[in-house]
């Protein structure tokens, strides 16, 4: 018996729930979660039954599946064709993902268990008759896309999450149905097909800025939403590039596009997401190794592939990945098995190896990695930018020594316009000069930041956390970002006492923080 998954997206504390009932174990007796939230610290919601229950108990469970208490024993509600139990309970607001399991007592049918299970993205219907049941209503939209306006109000005023099931591959939302919900980050909407399912807070939505940009009133604007699986040319494309990377193709490749349209169809904006990492669910042909396998873009100019961050998960016979991203395009699944002979036996191996599959870093050659090596500030930047998925930008820096035609200039642009790197007081970025520790660390929380999971450190902690080290006073002027570092477990000391904060970093180190920054973030299973 499986655990019930749901998640909360990251940089909001709001859950967006797809619930799904599968197959009790007592066919006679179903049972199942409604009307789940995990807000502010409290994860409540109701089970029911088609029988009346003397006893309905929900179990919690960590993302690791550690056990973290029983929940308030279900109280009894109302009967609305199935009997209702109310339940609330206390848990810390930390965690990116909860595990609830529910267990229904009845003096005539005995214990029934029962399994649920949720996402981002994406649904199982049960076995045997197991019917699907979201969070809030599921509207289907037939083939040409559309959806009525007032459906749609009406929905989302009564649900924070509705769900849109497609007939073919697009749906098209009136922007006027969506003005009103815009500013509340507990409305989503949930838009699945064949091909995948994405995943889109509403708050993301800066209606008033598309508008501008179309020259058109938010009343008369269209999002359009686009789920389809690539044509064989490009699945072609992709096929290649994998092979060239020596890898193997684990999905279809869909196209999931975001766009907006005034009164003139033909004429479109991407719906820009900023830093937000939304989620799109992706079906696998396989079960996968997440050390092994990455979700990648396919970018059908230069037709390379690239990472974007991605969770695996397997349940019975469905395997599927969830790919955040802040950004539009083609994904799709690839399995590697990289490693390089110099890496062999080195304490940061298993770093290596992972991030060597997830495309995020690079061997010096097929074969080495040369972990000693130190590493430069334009090396590492362009790590940082490949571990958030991001689209790199073109065009200059404000740095006097970088110049357009120099290899790290679109990486550097891109980590400037992240907040991710700054340079020094005489204009300058130094990219071939050896990062240190202290300007590593600096990065590494930025990127957190960026993708929503800084910790925050009071200035007391701050001292706490640096005053075990006796060459703290050696920091320049990373104080903060250091600290943030220890507490999110990216930066250890060099020894128990000692933090080496000028120490020149080295392929080896930057590797393993990259590793802790994609777990903390989120962007990685383990």
């Amino acid at each position: 018996m499986k655990p019930a998954v749901f998640k909360k997206t990251a940089q909001v504390t709001v859950l967006m729930l797809i619930i799904s009932a599968l197959l009790p174990v007592l066919a006679f007796a179903a049972t199942g979660f409604k009307n789940l939230t995990y807000r502010d610290g409290t994860v409540s919601g109701s089970v029911y039954s088609d029988v009346y229950s003397e006893n309905a108990q929900v179990y919690l469970y960590d993302p690791n599946g550690n056990y973290l208490g029983t929940a308030s024993t279900a109280t009894y509600s109302v009967y609305d064709g199935v009997y209702t139990y109310n339940f609330s309970s206390s848990v810390s607001n930390s965690y990116t993902y909860l595990n609830l399991l529910e267990k229904v007592t009845d003096s005539v049918y005995g214990t029934v268990y029962n399994s649920t299970s949720s996402s981002s993205g994406g649904h199982k219907g049960g076995g045997g008759g197991g019917s699907y049941i979201p969070s809030g209503p599921s509207i289907t939209v037939s083939s040409d896309g559309y959806i009525d306006a007032n459906t749609l109000i009406n929905a989302l005023t009564n649900n924070d999450v509705i769900e849109l099931v497609l007939s073919g591959d697009t749906v098209l939302i009136p922007a006027k149905a969506l003005k009103d919900f815009v500013g509340d980050k507990n409305k989503a909407l949930v838009i699945s097909n064949g091909n995948g399912t994405y995943t889109l807070p509403l708050y993301v939505l800066n209606l008033d800025g598309l508008a501008d940009k179309l020259s058109a009133s938010v009343d008369d604007m269209t999002i359009k939403v686009s789920i389809s699986a690539a044509d064989d040319s490009v699945a072609s494309d992709i096929q290649a590039a994998a092979e060239a990377l020596g890898g193997t193709v684990a999905s279809g490749s869909v196209d999931f596009d975001l766009v907006a349209y005034g009164t003139d169809s033909t004429t479109t904006t991407p719906v820009e997401l900023g830093n937000n990492y939304i989620s799109r669910t992706l079906p696998l042909t396989k079960a996968v190794d997440p050390s092994k396998a990455t979700a990648v873009v396919f970018d059908p100019a230069s037709k390379k592939l690239s990472f974007a961050p991605a969770l695996f998960s397997s349940e019975d016979d469905s395997n599927e990945a969830t790919i955040k991203r802040n950004g539009n395009s083609i994904y799709t699944v690839i399995e590697l098995n990289k490693s390089f002979a110099d890496s062999q036996g080195h304490w940061a191996q298993s770093y290596i190896d992972l991030l060597a599959n997830k495309l995020v870093i690079d061997g010096v050659t097929d074969t080495s990695f040369e972990p000693e090596r130190n590493i430069t500030r334009a090396e590492f930047a362009a790590l940082v930018v490949r571990a958030l998925g991001l689209d790199q930008l073109a065009g200059g820096s404000s740095f006097t020594d970088v110049s357009s035609g120099d290899w790290f200039s679109s990486v550097v642009a891109t980590a400037v316009n992240a907040k991710i790197i700054d340079g020094y007081e005489d204009h300058t970025f130094r990219p071939n000069q050896p990062i240190t520790r202290e300007e590593l660390s600096a990065m590494v929380v930025r990127a957190l930041a960026y993708a929503g999971a800084k910790p925050d450190v009071s200035a007391d902690r701050q001292a706490e956390l640096l005053a075990k080290f006796s060459d703290s006073n050696q920091i320049v002027w990373a104080q903060q970002e250091l600290a943030a570092a220890i507490e999110a477990g990216i930066v250890d000391g060099m020894t128990d006492t000692t933090i080496a904060p000028s120490k020149q970093a080295t392929r080896a180190q930057s590797a393993a923080m990259l590793k802790r920054l994609l777990t903390k973030a989120d962007f990685i299973n383990n």
